[in-house]
């Protein structure tokens, strides 16, 4: 997925515009809380699917900078009490998106950084999810048994380890 990300990039001047038919690039995060046995999910009101929170890159290329700016947006969270866990890429994943009322048949090439909210704290969401909440890793599977969120998954496992 590297790979093909790369070439993608390389191929499309305007990779990071939505507009671009064939794909582009979006940004997500990988929240944990400081224990990191618990991932921020929301169950995403358009998709009607549990997923982490992310999106459209919209032109920007500082895909950090798109990355906690949707993270903030979804969960309600002020971005002073997000915190970046590292400015290396904790995951990347190429994923179909399927034609629907909004969009054609495209690919998201999903670029994604492990972020870190106390879990103390409130997480109101927005209107973007019908719940938000933190989930335990091990259950993780039972809201989204997708490949790449089992990759995540397991990445945080080895990092407790």
């Amino acid at each position: 997925m590297v790979a093909r990300s790369r070439r993608f990039v390389a191929q499309h001047q305007n990779c990071f515009d939505r507009t671009l038919a064939a794909g582009h690039v979006t940004g997500s995060s990988w929240v944990v809380n400081p224990s990191r046995t618990h991932a921020l999910m929301m169950h995403h009101r358009k998709l009607d699917r549990w997923l982490q929170p992310g999106g459209h890159a919209d032109g920007d290329h500082d895909i950090i900078r798109v990355v906690l700016k949707e993270t903030s947006e979804e969960s309600g969270v002020d971005i002073e009490n997000i915190r970046l866990v590292s400015e290396n890429i904790f995951d990347v994943d190429v994923h179909t998106i399927h034609p629907n009322a909004h969009d054609e048949r495209h690919q998201h090439f999903d670029i994604r950084f492990l972020l870190e909210i106390d879990d103390s704290i409130p997480i109101p969401g927005n209107d973007e999810s019908h719940q938000i909440g933190w989930i335990p890793l091990d259950q993780v599977s039972h809201f989204n048994h997708a490949r790449s969120l089992h990759r995540m998954v397991q990445k945080v496992r080895r990092m407790r380890a």
